[in-house]
């Protein structure tokens, strides 16, 4: 026991405080108390305090005990730790406070019993809950709570229990009370439950004297509704059990209930890019202001969220690539392609008031023009900013917005004048702007310059796309709407972030995915990988500055590419294409212990793979005029890549048309693949930082190279390759999450979801489970193993589901593209033996999105266009049209719209309440209506074999009378 009882050598009164927790370990853990006071060793973990265990019943209790003051407090937190007293894991939320309750007196005993805080219980004190859904419940004001003196009690016959219990699902109007077998609890009378008071943070609490003759306890906490009385939590009683023949019986218990039991909450969301809304008001592309017609949109059907990609600035070439949303310019500016010019002032001109009608009927199209939309809005935001420049940006409103955002604006604003002075975003061509510096930013945005409107047209845009963004949100909190952004796992190679924090940056790689479901041959996405060293040092102060601007737009966040958090995909910066990469960090093949597997032909083996043979097979009657351009015959018939092009991007510029190329202009992109082919045809690759270390070539039996091998070579060679891919890096990648994951948790209060497509380690869902990460699943990418098509129904509950997602096909394409898959799907997962409707019938589209409706997940979050094949009218558009992005294309242009406007679809009361409809069977939340009392008049308990056999009948009646 630890004793706190004497200052400058006087002896202070002092009380006994004893922890206890429930909790299983394993042999080898302990558990132990971290606080921020000396006596719990000052948030130094390893000078915690140590608990020792004890049985009690079927449950093992962790015990321990400090001696303190009266009138001590402190924060503190419980550790699971190995023996040499390393973290294992740790509770999650916000620390416990101690403060020891009013009236103790010198020798009392106070005893905490706790349980052990899980991620997942404090999802719910997530600003998406808090802030958003649950917000009325944040209205309630803190009250004191009961205290009791020694007058109020007999020290012989009474002791003092305080109630706790976390309660954030909760509607204005209710309260919370304990009822159980004690009298003060009222005998389980309803009418006498013991009412617990709002403590804050979600806590309700409330202090009762029991006699001590009334132990054991048994108890549950309930809720009552004005509107609909009293509901008990589900599960058992809870019991109190005191040691009453104890010498240390204790005078005060207090006790930490953990959360309210109850039905586990589930919602539903809309999911569409922002640039593919489209309304009456937007000039060629969705805009944020749009987003409280979507929010309009998404009540009336019954959705607590909208789900968008990025909205940050992308553009770095000024052109259609800038369209990709993944490839920021910056991570903090917003991006101009969803300003609304028509709200820039209310003074605006009656010629630009016509010019952008003129405009807008240009720009209404079936897809995205970004270089027409982007060039129309600048140009109109120019001639307002011109008018009114001194009035804004002397503005209150304006000034507190420089303030709070000048670290990231000023740097923004010149990199973009930089950009359009010197005609590129490749920082290093900048001459003497190449390297950053903060005196020469100071310079460059310096009132005296002579571009210094240029600089403070950057600052107008990003301020009125603040406001507008910012309105939307508003809105959306408002009513109960979750609004979910995205977190781009890079940065374009050329953006302000590299420029500013090039240290932060492994500027001569490349960030990828290895082959996986949404492309065989890997991606390579073009960002610079992390230097995850560097940003430790200030405790990754780059991302909780992302995370923190996130969140004065959003309250949930899906995490891209989560996998990179615990491994990222590196790849040369040389390479186009994604195959020939390796795991960042991971643990190589060492050259001692391939030598020992009798493995040493290195240079063969990291070497392209080039023999005649080859060459006459790929090329044909060709291959003698490929050799002579791209090969040098380094021996007999055995072939290398000349300097010029033993890249994939050296290849690409030599292949480039010019009048001594003409032979193979009519058969560049065939060569290209066929030359990338035998580069990439290696085993091992060589790290350029070690030379004696090696990394397998991603699915390295597939290469000409390893089969040209003798058997022993190819059976170590194999042996290596799982170990290297499935199993020694599990432990360095868990390791690796659990210090990177956690600082951008705890950065912000927003919901957060990981997107884990993919290739999946082993650690990743455990280590996502640990850390309250939401996770994803798709239908057609099922996480399970042996399966074709995921089940719905068994999806955990930390999860989001969805039938597809903007990187593949939508449900209706997806349906349609592959005939023997659908009559798979129609039989395993329909349960029927009928053949399957070629098309995506609004029959197949309500029976698919039902499963995911009805399926465990927290959260059911559906494409909007999804949701739109419920009806006929709104699948016209051929389906492969409705893709937003094709993984598989490197140059792919993001410029899907939907074909129908918002306004529109709020009219549509037939499709809101079809989709009402899935949401009141489902069980899901409904923003602001009891679903119990609300009448749906389309609930169907047809099956869909029934429905289609309907609108069978339907069109054959309907042909022979004529009808067409």
């Amino acid at each position: 026991m630890v004793t706190l009882g004497l200052i400058s050598g006087k002896k202070l009164s002092t009380v006994t405080v004893t922890f206890k927790l429930p909790y299983f370990t394993q042999w080898g853990q302990s558990l132990l108390i971290s606080g921020n006071h000396p006596i719990l060793g000052s948030s130094n973990v390893k000078q915690g305090l140590f608990l020792t265990p004890f049985h009690q019943g079927d449950e093992l209790i962790w015990c321990g005990k400090i001696t303190v003051a009266i009138g001590f407090e402190c924060e503190y937190s419980y550790y699971l730790v190995d023996d040499d007293r390393n973290v294992l894991r740790w509770e999650a939320g916000k620390k416990r406070k101690l403060i020891l309750p009013a009236g103790v007196k010198e020798g009392d005993v106070v005893e905490i019993r706790d349980l052990w805080q899980t991620a997942s219980e404090t999802l719910f004190l997530r600003s998406a809950f808090t802030n958003v859904i649950f917000s009325d419940g944040q209205n309630f004001e803190p009250e004191i709570s009961s205290t009791f003196s020694q007058r109020d009690m007999d020290r012989e016959d009474y002791i003092v229990i305080q109630f706790k219990i976390s309660c954030p699902m909760i509607k204005r109007g209710t309260s919370v009370a304990v009822i159980g077998a004690a009298s003060p609890l009222g005998q389980w009378r309803p009418q006498d439950a013991l009412e617990l008071t709002y403590a804050g943070d979600s806590i309700w609490q409330a202090d009762c004297l029991v006699r001590k003759k009334e132990f054991p306890i048994k108890y549950k906490y309930c809720k009552n509704c004005k509107d609909q009385g009293m509901s008990m939590e589900i599960g058992p009683s809870r019991e109190l059990v005191l040691d009453l023949a104890s010498n240390n019986l204790p005078t005060y218990v207090s006790l930490s209930d953990g959360p309210f039991r109850e039905m586990p909450w589930r919602g539903a969301g809309v999911a569409i890019p922002m640039f593919s809304i489209r309304s009456n008001d937007d000039l060629g592309v969705g805009e944020f202001l749009d987003l409280k017609l979507l929010v309009d949109w998404a009540v009336k059907s019954g959705f607590h969220l909208v789900q968008l990609l990025p909205v940050n600035d992308t553009s770095v070439h000024k052109m259609w690539w800038d369209s990709y949303p993944y490839s920021s310019l910056s991570v903090f500016a917003l991006h101009p392609l969803y300003l609304r010019v028509q709200t820039l002032s209310e003074n605006i001109s009656e010629d630009i008031k016509m010019e952008i009608l003129q405009e807008k009927e240009k720009l209404d199209g079936k897809d995205v023009d970004y270089e027409a939309v982007m060039a129309v809005k600048l140009s109109i935001a120019k001639r307002i900013f011109d008018l009114e420049k001194d009035e804004i940006l002397n503005s209150a409103s304006f000034r507190k917005f420089f303030s709070e955002n000048e670290e990231w604006l000023k740097p923004y604003a010149a990199f973009c004048f930089l950009r359009d002075f010197f005609e590129t975003s490749d920082h290093f061509q900048w001459g003497r702007f190449a390297q950053f510096s903060k005196e020469k930013l100071e310079k460059l945005v310096s009132k005296e310059s002579l571009h210094y409107d240029v600089i403070c047209f950057h600052y107008y845009i990003q301020f009125h796309l603040h406001l507008q963004l910012s309105e939307a949100a508003a809105y959306a909190r408002k009513n109960k709407v979750v609004l979910k952004g995205d977190l781009p796992i890079g940065v374009d190679r050329n953006s302000v972030d590299t420029w500013v924090y090039p240290n932060l940056f492994r500027m001569n790689t490349s960030t990828g995915a290895p082959p996986d479901y949404f492309d065989k041959n890997g991606q390579n996405w073009g960002f610079p990988t992390y230097n995850w060293e560097e940003m430790s040092k200030d405790n990754y102060g780059w991302w909780r500055a992302r995370l923190s601007q996130m969140a004065k737009y959003f309250s949930a966040y899906r995490i891209d590419h989560i996998l990179g958090f615990f491994r990222i995909w590196e790849l040369p910066e040389h390479t186009l294409t994604g195959l020939v990469g390796k795991f960042r960090p991971s643990i190589a093949l060492s050259q001692d212990e391939l030598e020992q597997g009798g493995i040493w032909d290195f240079d063969r083996l990291t070497r392209p793979y080039i023999r005649q043979h080859i060459l006459q097979e790929k090329f044909g009657s060709f291959w003698p005029i490929i050799a002579s351009n791209f090969l040098n015959e380094y021996q007999k018939d055995c072939y290398e890549f000349k300097e010029d092009c033993n890249t994939e991007k050296k290849i690409v510029a030599k292949l480039r048309p010019g009048p001594e190329k003409s032979f193979w202009l009519d058969k560049e992109d065939k060569i290209q693949r066929d030359l990338f082919d035998l580069l990439k045809d290696i085993v091992l690759i060589r790290d350029p930082e070690d030379s004696r270390k090696f990394y397998p070539r991603f699915n390295l039996e597939d290469t000409l190279n390893f089969r040209d091998l003798d058997e022993h070579s190819k059976n170590v060679l194999k042996r290596l390759y799982y170990d290297y891919y499935f199993s020694r890096q599990e432990d360095l990648w868990r390791q690796n999450a659990l210090k990177t994951l956690p600082a951008l948790l705890s950065s912000s209060d927003m919901l957060a979801c990981g997107e884990d497509l993919g290739l999946i380690p082993a650690c990743v869902h455990p280590v996502m489970q640990e850390l309250g990460l939401i996770g994803l699943r798709i239908q057609r990418m099922p996480s399970e193993s042996g399966v074709e098509f995921g089940i719905p129904s068994k999806y955990d509950y930390m999860t989001v589901c969805a039938p597809s997602c903007h990187d593949c096909s939508t449900m209706r394409a997806w349906w349609e593209e592959d005939e023997e898959r659908r009559w798979r799907f129609y039989k395993s997962v329909v349960g029927c033996n009928d053949e399957p409707p070629s098309r995506c019938i609004p029959e197949v589209a309500h029976f698919i999105l039902q499963q995911h409706f009805h399926a465990p997940s927290m959260w059911a979050i559906f494409p909007l266009q999804d949701l739109l094949a419920l009806k006929e009218e709104y699948t016209t558009r051929p389906a492969a049209e409705e893709t937003i992005n094709d993984p598989t294309n490197p140059k792919h242009y993001w410029r899907f719209r939907v074909h129908v406007t918002i306004e529109t679809l709020l009219k549509d009361e037939d499709l809101k309440m079809t989709i009402k409809d899935l949401v009141a069977t489902s069980g899901r939340s409904y923003p602001g209506i009891d679903m119990q009392k609300e009448v749906f008049s389309k609930t169907t308990q047809n099956t869909m074999k029934e429905q289609i056999a309907n609108r069978k009948e339907k069109a054959n009646s309907a042909h022979l009378n004529g009808n067409h």
